[in-house]
């Protein structure tokens, strides 16, 4: 499956949840004639979820936050990947926190499980990376405070490469001229890939879903007809030729150009602490179907309980408190994702790496947030490796998969 935010996520020792609900707290700061200042002048509570990476950054925000506001913030250390299923399991009986960190895709059950506020960005949604914003966003209204923004890019030993490739072609032939045992580097395994190998897809005109003129997605698929047979056909031909191999897993294309086997990896800011050694140059990931090469990219934010009693004083928290350099710039240091409010990311890419992956992130496309995406991982890396292997034929195996979702989806 895709190495999107929940992947790449540090995983935190899960505690016991606090037995205090966003039903359960004084609610005296809530009024609606209320300004949000003034209601959290009041006092009250929040409980924020956070996982082991964030934690210390949320944690000296809600300090500052306490002592201006006299309200209290309880912290509950959570799996990453737990937060989803148990924020979908406890909102609607009482429990829950009132914040939650949380990635973008979730958007579409979060909502459709009524478990998730809009929040009030007013003029505040103008200092975020539009495609944080977008990413978060719902029938317009905003679901959620973005801090970060992911995606993968070209990652380039200029050792071994001294220029960006301007074509897939290109890159591997370079690869080739390098003479190092990998022409280009591009993690599958035996269940595929289509997070990373999304943006070669997109590059031949098949996107998975259609998307509406704001940016969002229907649940129409689009990744079938001419421009998927000829992105299967490229497989084909990539996995014939020894360029493309399902043989190839993420822990081992890392290993792999860590040691200079190869001058190009495909991926994500995760994997730079593992090339501290390298000389290296962040690229767009070139075009194999003569379109741009569109990755898919990920929004990293928190999320307010529905059913809190406290959603003026959360609103007011994460638009007051989250929402600083000084909060994105720690969440930054501690992720090595860019920010998502400008100003942090403008100061974070002082790092040509972090600028070379937000300027390949501002040309993303958004991960979809809508349920049906839930249905596509199923059949889609799957075809691909055995499309890759040799195992099936391209065109008759794309065209089932495509076949296979419709049918998942109940078109």
């Amino acid at each position: 499956m895709r190495r999107s935010i929940t992947l790449v996520a540090a995983v935190g020792a899960t505690l016991a949840l606090a037995a205090c609900s966003g039903g359960s707290t004084d609610d005296s700061s809530a009024s609606p004639a209320a300004e949000e200042t003034s209601a959290a002048a009041d006092g009250g509570s929040l409980t924020i979820w956070v996982d082991e990476t964030r934690q210390p950054a949320v944690e000296a925000a809600a300090a500052k936050f306490e002592e201006e506001t006299g309200a209290s913030v309880e912290t509950v250390l959570k799996n990453f990947d737990d937060i989803r299923a148990d924020f979908n399991a406890q909102v609607p009986t009482g429990k829950g926190p009132d914040i939650t960190v949380g990635a973008h895709d979730w958007l579409g059950e979060l909502t459709a499980n009524g478990v998730a506020a809009p929040i009030e960005l007013g003029d505040k949604a103008a200092e975020f990376e539009p495609v944080a914003v977008e990413a978060f966003s719902k029938d317009g209204q905003v679901y959620g405070l973005p801090y970060a923004v992911e995606n993968i890019a070209l990652i380039r030993n200029t050792a071994l490469a001294a220029e960006a490739p301007a074509t897939w072609d290109d890159a591997v032939a370079a690869g080739k001229a390098a003479g190092t045992t990998y022409p280009i580097l591009l993690q599958m395994g035996e269940e595929g890939d289509p997070y990373t190998m999304y943006p070669l897809q997109t590059s031949f005109g098949a996107p998975v879903f259609t998307q509406n003129d704001d940016g969002t997605y229907k649940p129409e698929l689009a990744l079938g007809g001419e421009a998927g047979n000829a992105f299967a056909q490229f497989l084909a031909a990539q996995g014939a030729a020894g360029v493309l191999d399902p043989a190839i897993t993420y822990d081992i294309a890392v290993e792999a150009f860590a040691k200079g086997e190869s001058p190009f990896i495909v991926g994500g800011p995760w994997m730079i602490a593992s090339f501290k050694d390298l000389d290296l140059a962040i690229d767009p990931i070139p075009s194999a179907g003569g379109q741009p090469a569109q990755p898919f990219v990920g929004v990293a934010g928190f999320y307010v309980n529905a059913q809190s009693d406290n959603s003026l004083l959360a609103n007011d928290f994460l638009v007051n408190y989250m929402a600083t350099e000084e909060a994105q710039l720690a969440l930054y240091e501690a992720g090595d994702r860019p920010p998502a409010l400008i100003a942090a990311a403008d100061a974070a890419s002082e790092n040509p790496v972090t600028a070379g992956f937000r300027d390949v992130g501002a040309d993303a496309l958004p991960m979809p947030s809508i349920p049906e995406m839930g249905s596509v991982w199923e059949f889609w890396g799957v075809t691909e490796a055995a499309i890759v292997s040799g195992a099936q034929e391209p065109v008759a195996a794309w065209e089932k998969m495509v076949a296979d979702i419709q049918g998942a989806l109940g078109a």
